[in-house]
């Protein structure tokens, strides 16, 4: 009898202990002893499906219960395990008899009497991969250029995505770049990485020194890890040594740095603010880096990052919501006065950054985008922009980010801020002209460039071997 592979085991329980918890794939996964006793490439299978399952997990059920008499009866675990043999059946290029083999084996390991059943349906399942390999060839021919389009229909079967959100896409960013980001959706993004301290020397050294294989990008101080998997036993993040962020959000904090006093609005778990810091350092300015933080947990973190790197008289970290900035009487002294640069890092959709956090496409409900919802992201956001405005001094830059890509939350919501009363102050800066934007020499800016929209404003898409989605614009404060 067959025996189903650690590999395949690990990723089963790793699914299993998500579903129950409710918990990211990719924190469960840094933090599991059963990863680290996988060799190299059992840990890459493992990711590999962990990741997969949770991108396209709606899709893999359509398939699955088309084949199931009763699918509501089906057992947590066993569906977990069909899903996951699914997946690799659709989408990866294990032999179809070892893929239905593993997962009859995972099966009968959560409940034996479920094997049969499992075995029929997998064959069945089996039996799709055709028209999962056309749709597949289809948006990557519009993706590459080969051909004009697809239907939302293929896009849905390549990517694993919702309907719904496909055709968001579509509509967001047309037909080619909505191709593209679904010919990456089951691909792991590229990892970057960044120098976390003030003043920290042969970074690149050190990131070769722990074998993680680092490529400098066309952005200094960003290098591409070619060997990503051994950072976090590295140490490098722990000490603050090296920070891990994705390109385009090194590229919003050049956009945001400068001198004087910046604040950080969602300050998260502080990365953005050690690069801040780290910019405003090479630039030769002296600065101070304010961070503003509704979830306490993080704002406790983000102080103990500094802490880490040495930052903590450079970098504050205040647990205050950011909706509340324009008032006066109920403002934290580090948050009062005027400050030369904000950064409104925005909650959102993360529609951009997918491939990281592969739950977002099937948790994603469209109301939360919705701008006619008031519980929306949109109107949070607006609402954090209108707020964050009362704190950028005359003269002074206003930086607002996310890491989606639908206009609902990123251009609609600049449009509507600079009509609003607080907004009327404001006019449209030149991403370009940033301080540690413009201190780059012309190669440099190519990445900014390339992604800037008739606006001015930088919205990158998610690209096979490129960054992630991620919006940003820059706004002056004249009066």
């Amino acid at each position: 009898m067959a025996v189903a592979s650690p590999a395949r085991t690990t990723a089963l329980h790793l699914l299993g202990a998500q579903r129950r918890r409710g918990a990211r794939a990719r924190d469960l996964m840094r933090g599991a002893r059963e990863m680290e006793t996988l060799g190299r490439k059992g840990r890459a299978l493992a990711t590999r499906l962990v990741l997969g399952v949770n991108v396209a997990s709606g899709e893999l059920d359509r398939r699955i219960d088309s084949f199931v008499s009763r699918p509501g009866s089906l057992e947590p675990r066993v569906r977990d395990a069909l899903r996951l043999a699914s997946f690799e059946l659709l989408y990866l290029d294990t032999p179809r008899q070892v893929a239905v083999s593993q997962g009859v084996e995972l099966v009968r390991g959560v409940q034996p009497r479920a094997a049969r059943m499992a075995n029929a349906v997998l064959r069945r399942v089996a039996e799709c991969r055709p028209e999962v390999d056309e749709a597949r060839e289809a948006t990557d021919a519009v993706a590459a250029g080969a051909r004009m389009s697809v239907s939302v229909g293929e896009l849905v079967v390549a990517s694993g995505y919702p309907e719904w959100l496909v055709e968001r896409l579509v509509a967001a960013v047309g037909m080619a770049r909505a191709a593209g980001m679904c010919a990456c959706a089951l691909e792991p993004a590229p990892i970057y990485a960044a120098a976390g301290k003030v003043g920290v020397e042969g970074v690149e050294g050190l990131l070769g020194k722990a074998g993680l294989d680092p490529a400098a990008t066309e952005l200094p101080g960003c290098w591409r890890l070619g060997m990503p998997a051994g950072l976090s036993r590295s140490g490098l993040l722990g000490t603050c040594d090296v920070v891990a962020a994705d390109m385009a959000a090194q590229m919003c904090c050049r956009a945001a740095a400068g001198a004087g006093r910046v604040l950080e609005v969602g300050q998260g778990r502080g990365t953005k603010s050690l690069l801040l810091a780290s910019l405003a350092s090479r630039l030769g300015e002296g600065t101070c880096v304010v961070g503003c933080e509704l979830v306490a947990s993080k704002a406790r973190l983000s102080a103990a990052r500094m802490e880490s790197a040495g930052l903590s008289d450079v970098v504050s970290c205040v647990e205050f919501d950011g909706t509340r900035l324009a008032e006066e009487d109920e403002l934290p002294e580090a948050l009062r006065g005027q400050f030369d640069s904000v950064l409104v890092d925005a909650p959102c959709s993360g529609t951009g950054t997918m491939r990281r956090h592969p739950e977002t496409a099937w948790a994603l409900e469209q109301a939360i985008v919705d701008p006619e919802n008031v519980d929306s992201l949109p109107s949070l956001q607006l609402r954090l922009l209108r707020a964050a405005a009362s704190r950028v001094a005359v003269g002074g830059s206003l930086v607002y980010a996310t890491c989606s890509v639908l206009p609902e939350e990123n251009s609609c919501v600049v449009e509507h801020f600079l009509a609003s009363e607080e907004g009327r102050g404001f006019v449209r800066g030149d991403i370009l002209a940033a301080p540690a934007v413009a201190a780059l020499d012309e190669g440099s800016r190519a990445p900014f460039e390339r992604n800037l929209n008739e606006r001015g404003e930088f919205q990158s898409t998610p690209m096979r071997d490129a960054f992630d989605g991620h919006f940003f614009a820059r706004l002056i404060r004249e009066s």
